[in-house]
């Protein structure tokens, strides 16, 4: 299979992982506030800064409608800034919202109805799942689907699946109720499944049986010499292959493919909580330009398929119901929604404040994640 090694496209040295992870976090955080402005402009709301990036703008202009188009310093994320905002999360500023005229409260988005509020608000996160689907689809059109027929071909001696009574010439029929057609399928909810006991119904030479496994929790690295923590079971096959998808079924795999990724970080998020889960393979910047430089080594379409994953982590990230995130806000939105009214400006300040400590936290623990796991990995050879 062909691939543009990271030479050709992204340039040498240290151009092999800034590119990549610049154009990649760049395109995911344009498309996301791509999606505010364009359910705001929508609504009637007035937005002031449309900006890519935090910080000093380096470069910007100002559209006819009086928006300020802006690339930041700072590359970790973006805003968009509506008229009676206080700051870039979005915080009402108390003194101009009540001193606004009738036509400047039709341009505010303070004072929009709570269905507008939310949609503006969640059009954001949205527009990622939605970019995520059409990139998997693109790539699956393009490159195809790893398969391989859910035939056991070899049983790792003194694995997961020894012990469970798994032999060679088994095909897996489901696992926990879930019909598995491709070997990789399997793969993936075992490597999600560390420790936690699965019912799989295996065909034995016609016969049904059901063997009941505890995938082991087994650490390593992969052929970057990052630090791997997943479930294995211990079956091999040898019949994978790359298996054209025709553009009717690009979109519905793509779909599959989305969710698949928000229910591996719900199981993550579970596994931490039950210390099933590594929480060394949490990672920030550092790690997404690390992987981004890596990824792009391998081809276009990997790095893309990247990208696609990158909007759907950013997506559901936003969607938490942390103050500060977008998923903060729709929780106060639910919150007027119940009482029937805002909540305080206090209270709200309060939220804020402990969304952005709880965030800055985050970061401060993905940070160190990211040196330690830099400081161990073994020497390129």
């Amino acid at each position: 299979m062909n691939t543009v090694s990271n030479f050709s496209i992204w340039g040498g040295g240290w151009t092999g992982w800034v590119l990549p992870t610049l154009l990649g976090l760049g395109l995911v955080v344009f498309i996301h506030e791509l999606g505010h402005f364009l359910v705001a402009r929508l609504c009637g709301v007035r937005v002031l800064v449309f900006s890519v990036g935090f910080g000093r703008e380096i470069a910007g202009f100002t559209d006819r409608l009086g928006t300020r188009w802006k690339l930041s310093a700072i590359p970790l994320g973006g805003y968009v800034k509506f008229f009676g905002d206080e700051n870039a999360a979005s915080v009402p500023d108390q003194t101009t919202v009540e001193n606004m005229t009738a036509e400047e409260r039709e341009k505010s988005f303070f004072h929009q109805p709570l269905g507008r509020r939310a949609a503006i608000v969640a059009a954001g996160p949205g527009i990622n799942f939605i970019l995520a689907i059409v990139i998997f689809a693109i790539v699956l059109a393009l490159k195809g689907q790893p398969f391989a027929t859910p035939q056991i071909d070899s049983v790792v001696p003194n694995s997961a699946a020894a012990a469970a009574g798994f032999q060679a010439g088994d095909v897996i029929r489901s696992i926990d109720g879930r019909k598995i057609e491709n070997f990789f399928d399997m793969q993936r909810i075992v490597s999600a499944s560390a420790k936690r006991t699965l019912t799989i119904e295996v065909d034995r030479g016609g016969i049904p049986m059901t063997l009941t496994p505890t995938p082991n929790l087994t650490k390593g690295r992969d052929v970057f010499g990052n630090f791997t923590c997943q479930g294995t079971l211990g079956v091999q096959t040898k019949n994978a292959s790359l298996q054209g998808v025709p553009l009717s079924s690009a979109v519905p795999l793509a779909l599959s493919e989305t969710w698949n990724i928000v229910d591996r970080t719900f199981s993550f998020i579970a596994g931490l909580a039950r210390g099933t889960e590594c929480p060394d393979q949490v990672g920030g910047v550092w790690k997404i330009a690390e992987v981004s430089g890596q990824v792009a080594t391998q081809g276009f379409l990997p790095w893309l398929h990247l990208v696609g994953v990158l909007s759907v982590s950013i997506g559901l990230f936003n969607l938490f119901p942390v103050p500060l995130l977008d998923g903060g806000h729709l929780m106060f939105y639910l919150i007027e929604a119940v009482m029937r009214r805002p909540l305080s400006p206090r209270a709200q300040e309060i939220g804020f404040r402990i969304g952005f400590a709880l965030v800055v936290m985050l970061m401060i623990f993905t940070f160190f994640n990211d040196i330690t796991q830099w400081l161990a990995k073994p020497p390129a050879s």
